[in-house]
């Protein structure tokens, strides 16, 4: 963001349970639901935790898992225990690293998404797995419409025209697989990443790998047809319940345990919870369950305090700014750009002298303008001028 500014620190992975992040306000407990659901006695007991062991405050991350913040180095072997008697804690690091997989969150019982995810999953914990980087990811999107495609990933199992694909991320190039071919598929396609270098300083993409000049894929690969893009899903009844929303994907301990009395939960890429079987919109204080919500148009990441990176609090800003906007809006504490790493309509990064303004590009990109939070809020139309 400019010459003057220090560059924040880029971790290279992202937290787990086994192995949380320390940030602002204490760690940062990343919990994996298997197959993108939880049940509703592992969402309440994942409620319970995060009210004695953490402050309460509890994450939805775009890779559709949930996280406890707060959470103290000394009670973080107890809130361990806690998880695995609700089995969602993995038996090592490494396997909880890997299972890194986001499932179509409208698959049925019975059908080959959840069928393949379990079988991916099965492999990835097996001893002899690749041994991948920590942000490295595989979405599971094999339903009759796929709804995962503008969510971030490293290797896609999808459906396209009536058959599965296994296809890297940055190409439209795959391979055509059987249900039961597709995570083995997947797997090798992770072998040859790593084969192929696609890992430097411990870090690395799918789509960077594909970038480079002379990539062969391991295998005969086709072009997969276009197909229009599916828009992201907004709070409402939805195929197998009703999806709710939160501002900047974050909820109070005993939300998230009212909402399990209501049903099964599924946790979505979107920053949303799936309410099994929920025939109409749950009526609680911050649920959002009406689509037109201004606070649907601004992400924000935690922002100062709570990220020692940040340089400036996001959420109150991001939160004054929310009924002026008729575009979408990403807020980021630095230029990492964390919830929201890909570009955006309008990105307001903090700085050490202000917001700076980015139009179409991410929050580390060039600004247009700098402006203090004062200005902004008593003028929203700086934004678009």
């Amino acid at each position: 963001m400019g010459q003057d500014e220090k560059a924040p620190v880029v971790q290279g992975w992202c937290p787990g349970a086994l192995r949380p992040m320390m940030s602002g306000d204490g760690l940062v407990v990343r919990v994996r639901p298997r197959l993108g659901r939880l049940r509703a006695d592992q969402a309440r007991g994942i409620a319970q935790l995060a009210a004695v062991y953490g402050n309460g405050l509890i994450d939805l991350s775009a890779r559709a898992n949930v996280q406890m913040r707060g959470v103290t180095e000394a009670g973080h072997a107890a809130l361990i225990a806690g998880l695995r008697a609700l089995d969602l804690v993995d038996e090592t690091v490494a396997q909880e690293t890997r299972r890194n997989i986001i499932v179509q969150p409208f698959a049925v019982e019975g059908d080959e998404t959840l069928r393949i995810a379990a079988d991916l999953a099965a492999r990835l914990a097996q001893a002899d797995a690749p041994e991948l980087p920590g942000k490295f990811g595989f979405a599971v999107d094999a339903g009759p419409v796929r709804v995962l495609e503008g969510t971030a990933c490293d290797i896609r199992i999808e459906r396209h025209d009536d058959a599965l694909w296994v296809r890297p991320d940055g190409t439209r190039l795959g391979v055509r697989v059987g249900a039961d071919e597709a995570a083995a598929a997947a797997v090798d396609l992770a072998r040859w990443f790593l084969e192929m270098g696609g890992v430097r300083d411990g870090r690395g993409r799918m789509a960077a790998l594909m970038a480079r000049q002379g990539v062969v894929l391991p295998f005969a690969a086709t072009g997969l047809p276009d197909a229009p893009a599916v828009p992201a899903p907004a709070p409402g009844p939805c195929a197998g319940g009703w999806l709710v929303a939160f501002e900047f994907g974050q909820m109070q301990a005993e939300t998230l345990a009212t909402l399990a009395d209501l049903g099964d939960l599924r946790v979505t890429p979107w920053r949303m919870l799936l309410v099994e079987g929920a025939g109409q919109a749950p009526a609680l204080p911050g649920v959002i369950t009406n689509p037109a919500d201004p606070m649907l148009r601004v992400v924000a990441c935690t922002g100062a305090p709570g990220c020692v990176q940040a340089r400036a609090a996001t959420r109150p800003l991001a939160r004054a700014l929310a009924p002026h906007l008729d575009r979408p809006l990403h807020v980021s504490g630095c230029a990492k750009g964390c919830a929201h790493p890909t570009a955006a309509d309008l990105t307001l990064t903090a700085t050490s002298g202000g917001f700076a303004l980015i139009r179409g590009g991410t929050a580390a990109d060039a600004p247009l303008s700098l402006h203090s939070e004062a200005a902004l809020i008593a003028r929203p139309s700086l934004l678009t001028e």
